[in-house]
């Protein structure tokens, strides 16, 4: 496997004003990040609506990012499920597909014990495709701890973790312990705005929400940060931050799509349970990503 490092962006799924997938919409979002230079894709994940997604519409998304991305850039495909079952078929479709990893989230709302965690990964690890671990307790109700996480990262297959729980001793924990032992395992950030202090410390890069209005900007920052050039890095860092910020101003992807509307990227309305962006708070993502240079 190889390590993967860099700026990916955990795209958006655009819809019409019906409601409906813009299949077209998510075909040039595909082609502006692959344009703009970013490392990677992230289709199906949390910011891609996926819970409200039925299998056929997630069928054409697949095919669609993994001909646009043809090769250039690897493909990690959301696959999570709070139903073990599932998720091993979910990871099957996505090695079927030719992706070259599988996002796999902790097993939302059950709240399984620490054994039920590990053998959720393991079951998914089986199918042969390298695995992400994505840890993000605020949306699963379970934080993966280190330890647990060190025993995951002994399955085969287990390639690198999505660390959201937005706790940077934690992150640190898993590099020492776990990262800085088994030199092929990413540890990546579910966080726009601890990207730089993760990389900082030895993380990888970045899943972004952000980059998808802002591929360049990211992927700058990213690289930067990537190469030790911590002066590029920090002075990208302050000028995005308010973006960073304003994405998360209502539940994600609400805010991100509001933006990209605003700068006139497909992204459309959100699915319910989501709806869109509140009026009240339209000025201020406007104003967000404006100071940050991105409207």
């Amino acid at each position: 496997m190889t390590k993967l490092r860099g700026a990916f962006t955990a795209l958006i799924t655009p819809m019409n004003p019906d409601g409906s997938v813009d299949y077209d919409g998510f075909r040039t979002l595909v082609r502006y990040q692959l344009e703009q230079g970013i490392s990677g894709l992230v289709p199906l994940g949390t910011t891609g609506e996926t819970p409200t997604l039925d299998e056929s519409e997630e069928e054409k998304i697949i095919e669609i990012a993994m001909a646009e991305a043809g090769g250039k850039v690897p493909v990690i495909l959301g696959a999570g499920s709070n139903s073990t079952r599932d998720a091993v078929k979910y990871v099957k479709r996505a090695k079927a597909a030719g992706a070259d990893y599988a996002l796999v989230v902790t097993p939302y709302y059950n709240k399984p014990n620490d054994e039920g965690i590990y053998r959720h990964f393991e079951a998914c690890a089986e199918v042969g495709l390298p695995i992400i671990v994505y840890n993000i307790v605020g949306r699963t109700g379970k934080n993966i701890s280190t330890p647990l996480l060190a025993r995951i990262a002994e399955l085969p297959n287990i390639a690198g973790v999505k660390e959201a729980s937005g706790d940077l001793n934690q992150m640190m924990d898993v590099i020492a312990t776990i990262a800085r032992k088994k030199p092929g395992f990413s540890v990546l950030s579910g966080d726009d705005a601890l990207n730089l202090p993760l990389c900082a410390i030895g993380g990888d890069g970045v899943i972004s929400v952000v980059s998808n209005l802002a591929p360049a900007e990211v992927t700058a920052l990213t690289k930067a940060a990537l190469d030790g050039d911590f002066e590029k890095a920090r002075e990208l860092q302050y000028r995005l931050l308010s973006a960073f910020r304003g994405s998360f101003v209502d539940t994600n992807p609400v805010p991100i799509k509001a933006a990209m509307a605003m700068k006139g990227l497909p992204a459309g309305t959100t699915r319910l349970p989501l709806a869109p962006l509140a009026k009240d708070l339209e000025d201020t993502v406007r104003k967000a990503f404006a100071e940050a240079g991105l409207l």
